[in-house]
């Protein structure tokens, strides 16, 4: 991890913390000095992560929470402005593959669950913590996309779908806020092996793929109070972020 980034008194909330990129990334910005306020459904994972947060001498407070309770959400904002007033870092990361399949294929239900979980909830979280990055006199919020939002491959449609709206959202905050302090980027992390690469890619050697933390570690800056960018996708694999282009 960056050794430079000092987020000493700074509060981190990361959805999908029990696993994968979301696990590493709560690590590092625990270790960073931040305390951690790590969202998953799986209370194991959280358990695991705080163990380990707390064995390196850091801070965090576990959020068994199932974003699909939109209500929960809200509630969770309200408690971070009661314990602390404000919020400087989000890592939107929780998210659903779906289906690999024709578009033509999908049910309606896998579809929707998708979009529940990619699109509202990312939304209703956004809607939730706003006002508290926008409290902090750094506020950075990092929010998980994928390739397949450009890309738009066969059988990837709700998917693809739901990161595309994902960096829509993205992009417009960022608009809003970009003469504030806030600063607001998408992440494109590439090839990860994760669960849900596996899912995807059932026979790809997994070995071959950068580990979540090799890839929490380059997404790392994005929470400095030194970041300049906002309503830009930082490119995982290119280590560096990369402007949208309309349409040719």
């Amino acid at each position: 991890m960056p050794h430079s980034i000092d987020l000493s008194g700074r509060t981190a909330l990361v959805t999908g913390a029990s696993r994968g990129i979301g696990y590493f990334l709560a690590k590092d910005l625990a270790a960073a000095g931040a305390h951690v306020i790590a969202v998953a459904r799986t209370i194991g994972g959280l358990e695991e992560l705080d163990d380990e947060i707390k064995a390196a001498g850091g801070e965090a407070t576990l959020v068994p929470l199932d974003l699909t309770d939109m209500d929960g959400i809200d509630r969770m904002g309200g408690a971070i402005h009661e314990r602390w007033g404000k919020l400087d870092i989000l890592v939107a990361n929780a998210g659903i593959l779906g289906v690999i399949s024709p578009i033509g294929h999908v049910e309606a239900k896998t579809f929707e669950k998708v979009m529940e979980i990619n699109v509202t909830a990312t939304w209703r979280l956004i809607r939730s913590v706003d006002p508290l990055l926008r409290a902090s006199d750094a506020g950075r919020a990092i929010v998980m996309s994928s390739g397949a939002a450009h890309s738009a491959r066969a059988f990837w449609a709700p998917y693809a779908a739901s990161k595309a709206a994902v960096e829509a959202l993205v992009r417009s905050w960022a608009h809003e806020t970009e003469n504030m302090p806030l600063r607001v980027n998408a992440v494109n992390p590439g090839a990860t092996r994760t669960a849900m690469r596996a899912q995807a890619m059932p026979g790809e050697d997994p070995q071959t793929l950068p580990h979540p933390s090799e890839v929490a570690e380059k997404i790392m800056p994005l929470a400095s109070p030194a970041l300049t960018e906002t309503g830009l996708i930082f490119d995982v694999c290119k280590d560096r972020f990369v402007h949208y282009r309309m349409p040719e």
